[in-house]
């Protein structure tokens, strides 16, 4: 429960206001993203090669169309107004005003972040965030990071900024931005240099503040965000006009001993150095640039005003010391002439606040070092909401209807999804390596959300369902790169996981739950419409955001009219139905209407288990090894099992759901629906089993998708150190298949899966995730979720083995808290003083510079722990925050 202390927090106090239109408490915050280019928005080519179209080279000197970005910076929440620092160590051929990377085509596991830099805090209003970033004293190695990386083999690991030499002997900077709200629209903003070196060093640092540029394109959806703004210095002020953002002040706290330089220019493209055009102006997007680098002084405009200012310092700190620049943006209406008399004051009070709040909502029991892990993954998953800008129609057919316009493009990608219309902060898996939404990562997201901000938890899960973003047709737009993809339909699991934490701690809000419900069944309806090829309740979907782990590119038509059926996809679609029936069962306790909804999925579910599960080769079972396959099924309908043991076959005990036979006996169109089913329909009837005996004097009825005994085998191999079960959660494959690789000739071609419990070693889906051995915490959460289901049906009277062969008897809610256990035990100090996520470099372990600094990796290796794929994906793996809750909690 939300306790009245928590309650009274100043910060939940400040999401209570924001909650109830009282206060704009969200309209900043650090939305910014931490990359724009390479994005499918920003790709207006014939061939849709998005990394190659809009590159990091070309940032500086490109205004960008659908968004912005910088170095751990801020915004409103339509990024109209931005803000964030540049740095310049006098050596690097260009400004520091974004994160570098290797693009997809570059790195040798895909597109990869080379820059060190960390969320460690952040409330939910945004009130108090802090983030860290690394900067190297010597030259920044940018050639050296994309020609080791493009000669290595997929065999090879990434070559990262820490391989390069750059912060050995603490030769770096550590840049610390710092944003503690005096108001919604007041903003004390806080950039501390550290120089870590150990000699006295120099950094030009600008702070900087600019507009999106909405003003070439024509005019927009919006008739205010084509006409340009404009930012001018009056006094020792910057004044920001903007006729849908009003007037704001920008103040920098001067330091009489460091001069500051203002800059001005012009947020457009400099087009005569990209493409040899005329130029929209004297002052453009690289006049910072120009101006430091080349030493251009007619770069900026001399009459103090553009739509991109910046003040410029140069500040030399002794070795070990730190200096600050203190800036201030504050909304004309709130100036009262405060300057910086109480900067200090209000940044130590949200610092104070901060702390507080997550002392009273974290649970009393976690170690010092499980705290830290919490803090910074609540403030990985609040500092990777982004403004993310993208409308379908516009993008397709150019700007105007015709500037930018190409054939080509309005038959390519997301063709059709013109209704698509996002405007909106959304929750992204990594605002660097994925800027982008994708539908299944914000579902996870939303559980780790329910919490810490159940209104936005809410929201966003409603969101994806609104006729902005759902398909007429009752899909869910996959990511940006194919709208049409297929994502497992987590939705709904979502849904029904936010429902019941916020119901756990005292807040019902059943019109919430009843209006997903509703746009829900079209999704459903569209899965089973587009998914169910014979209409057999055996359900496809392609990768289903499981990328490699099949024989084949299961996103690919396989040829010779060959297809699959996977037991992954129908039990994602089995779980659905069980989500569905659960929710409906709920809603219908007070809205009998939805007695009937409740039946129907019902009944599907049932006919989706005997589907599944039918004998004579029918389903998906194979009874001689005891688990569940993907089937090739050849043209002439012969199945052939495709007999690799994986994450596919395990997702089947998300099917389940308990019925509360004493809730029941008041839902009598429910009721003898059921009654009727069960007597006249044996056949499926076997799927449903009663409690064996009376506890709290409840019936209940448990509905599986494995039947129990089925369900015991797959227990047998998932909790088989030999086969799933690692030292640090469960293997997306299993072991067994190092020793002994499934294979399959096709076509002539022998396809084959081995154990891979790192990086992948081939190039399918890019290469940038690999689901043949690693560990992935959204599957493993949901396996950890089901076991608990689970064991409030059997209670402590089903036991398994764990590890198998170990002799050792647990309930399943144990070998829940067992698995949780391993998956958190990456993030936490080893005997050897080291996070086995982050063991593979040597600045983190105890005793090192960086010790106390955690990153949330995409996933993780299988047998060692080490974090891999995109280092910010706090997103889904903010999810260790929740299992570490719900092990004090006990759950």
């Amino acid at each position: 429960m939300i306790t009245e202390r928590e309650k009274n927090t100043p910060e939940r106090q400040r999401l209570a206001e924001e909650a109830a239109f009282e206060k704009n408490w969200k309209r900043w915050g650090p939305y910014l993203a931490e990359r724009q280019w390479g994005t499918v928005r920003e790709d207006y080519s014939e061939t849709g090669d998005a990394w190659n179209y809009f590159t990091h080279d070309q940032a500086r000197r490109r205004a960008y169309r659908w968004g912005e970005d910088g170095l751990l910076g801020w915004c409103d929440r339509k990024s109209r107004i931005n803000f964030a620092p540049v740095l310049w160590n006098g050596k690097d051929p260009i400004l520091k005003e974004r994160l570098f990377g290797v693009s997809g085509t570059q790195g040798n596991h895909g597109e990869d972040v080379k820059e060190c830099y960390y969320y460690l805090n952040s409330t939910p209003t945004h009130s108090y965030t802090r983030a860290l970033y690394k900067y190297p004293i010597a030259e920044y190695p940018y050639s050296d990071l994309v020609h080791t990386n493009q000669h290595r083999g997929p065999e090879e690991p990434e070559y990262g900024i820490e391989d390069t030499g750059v912060f050995e002997g603490g030769e770096y900077w550590d840049v610390e931005t710092t944003v503690a709200k005096a108001g919604p629209s007041d903003l004390c903003w806080r950039l501390k240099l550290t120089n870590q070196s150990s000699e006295a060093q120099t950094i030009h640092v600008l702070p900087s503040v600019w507009m999106r540029n909405s003003w070439s394109w024509g005019q927009d959806h919006f008739e205010s965000e084509w006409q340009r703004p404009e930012i001018r210095l009056e006094g020792d002020r910057l004044v920001l006009e903007h006729c849908d953002m009003g007037v704001f002040h920008f103040y920098i706290d001067e330091d009489p001993e460091v001069p500051v330089e203002w800059l001005f220019t012009e947020n457009d493209s400099n087009l005569k150095s990209l493409f040899g055009q005329e130029n929209p102006g004297p002052y453009l997007k690289d006049a910072f640039h120009e101006y430091l680098i080349n030493v251009r002084k007619d770069a900026v405009n001399p009459e103090m005003r553009g739509t991109k200012a910046a003040a410029w310092m140069k500040v030399t700190v002794p070795a070990g010391k730190s200096y600050e620049v203190r800036c201030r943006l504050i909304a004309e209406e709130d100036d009262q002439g405060q300057g910086f008399s109480d900067f200090d004051g209000v940044v130590e009070a949200r610092e104070r606040e901060e702390a507080e709040f997550y002392d009273c909502m974290l649970p009393q029991g976690l170690s010092e070092e499980e705290r830290r892990v919490a803090v910074q993954g609540y403030a990985g998953l609040l500092w990777s909401k982004q403004f993310y800008y993208y409308v379908v129609k516009n993008w397709l057919y150019g700007d105007n209807g015709w500037e930018n316009a190409s054939e080509l493009r309005v038959s390519g990608r997301n063709k059709d999804w013109r209704h698509m219309f996002a405007r909106d902060v959304l929750s992204m898996p990594d605002k660097w390596e994925y800027p982008w939404f994708a539908c299944w990562d914000s579902a996870f997201h939303m559980v780790a959300f329910a919490r810490l901000d159940p209104d936005f938890a809410k929201k966003q899960l409603l969101l994806f369902l609104r006729e902005w973003y759902l398909h007429p047709n009752g899909q869910i737009p996959a990511y940006e790169w194919s709208f049409s993809d297929v994502n497992p339909p987590v939705h709904a699991w979502a849904v029904w996981q936010v429902y019941q934490i916020l119901e756990r701690n005292g807040i019902e809000d059943l019109e919430w739950l009843e209006k997903a419900v509703q746009k829900l069944c079209l999704n459903f309806t569209w899965w089973v419409n587009r998914k169910d090829h014979d209409g057999n309740h055996l359900f496809s979907g392609g990768f289903l955001g499981l990328d490699n782990i099949g024989v084949f590119d299961r996103s690919q038509d396989l040829g010779d009219g060959a297809r699959l059926l996977q037991a992954d996809g129908t039990a994602w679609m089995g779980g659905f139905c069980s989500q569905m029936l659960e929710m409906c069962l709920k809603l219908a306790e007070t809205r009998p209407a939805y007695e009937d909804m409740a039946s129907k999925f019902f009944e599907h579910f049932v006919r989706i288990a005997r589907a599944m599960n039918e004998e004579f080769g029918r389903g998906l079972w194979c009874e001689d090894d005891g688990f569940y396959y993907d089937h090739l099924v050849l043209k002439n309908g012969q199945k052939i099992p495709l007999k690799v043991r994986s994450m596919v076959g395990l997702l089947t005990m998300m099917g389940v759901a308990e019925i509360d036979m004493k809730k029941v006996e008041h839902m009598p169109g429910f009721k003898k629906r059921l009654d009727w089913f069960i007597e006249n329909r044996p056949d499926l009837a076997e799927y449903t089993t009663y409690r064996d005996e009376q506890r709290d004097d409840k019936e209940s009825r448990l509905l599986m998708l494995p039947l129990r005994e089925r369900f015991e085998k797959i227990l047998v191999r998932m909790l088989d150190e030999e086969e799933f079960l690692s030292d640090f959660g469960l293997r997306s494959l299993s072991k067994d298949h190092s020793e002994h690789p499934y294979s399959i000739v096709w076509k002539g071609e022998n396809h084959k899966v081995s154990y891979v419990p790192g990086e992948s070693d081939g190039y399918m889906f890019g290469g940038n995730s690999n689901w043949r051995g690693p560990i992935w915490f959204p599957v493993n959460y949901i396996i950890i979720a089901s076991l608990r289901k689970y064991q409030h049906f059997y209670g402590n009277n089903f036991q398994v083995e764990f590890p198998t062969g170990s002799g050792e008897k647990l309930s399943l809610g144990q070998v829940a808290d067992r698995i949780s256990d391993r998956l958190v035990s990456m993030f936490l100090p080893n005997d050897c003083g080291c996070r086995p996520a982050l063991s593979a470099l040597k600045h983190y372990c105890q005793g090192q510079e960086w010790e106390d600094l955690v990153l949330f990796y995409e996933y993780f290796n299988g047998d060692t722990g080490q974090g891999l794929g995109a280092s910010h994906q706090t997103g889904w793996t903010a999810l260790v925050v929740t299992l570490m809750r719900d092990r004090i909690r006990g759950y």
